[in-house]
């Protein structure tokens, strides 16, 4: 089984895209979203993109799910962005990608 986004090996961890959904009714990972390369991970969150409030919840809820630190998680572009790279520092590609094929919703696959 493969993930529907790509998640990449970098020397300071994996990398994937996020696509953020702000001031939504509740934080969930809704699906994916794009092709190929540009493939990213839905995530609908209930904080406002205010003060960083957003990007704060993003990245403990992504640790959450992934079983991973706060610390290891990083957005490396796109923090005022809704589309936004993410890595996870210490962990390899593969094992991000078998963490995000488990906790993908059986939610369609959606183009925007």
């Amino acid at each position: 089984m493969t993930t529907a986004i790509p998640v990449i090996d970098t020397r300071d961890g994996a990398k994937f895209l996020v696509r953020v959904t702000p001031r939504s009714s509740r934080t969930a990972i809704t699906g994916t979203i794009g092709d190929g390369d540009q493939a990213a991970l839905k995530v609908a969150l209930h904080a406002p993109p205010i003060d960083g409030r957003a990007n704060a919840a993003l990245i403990e809820f992504l640790a959450e799910s992934l079983g991973t630190a706060r610390s290891a998680i990083e957005i490396i572009s796109g923090q005022n962005a809704r589309m936004k790279t993410i890595v996870v520092r210490g962990r390899r590609a593969a094992e991000v990608s078998a963490s995000v094929e488990k906790i993908l919703p059986s939610a369609r696959t959606t183009q925007d």
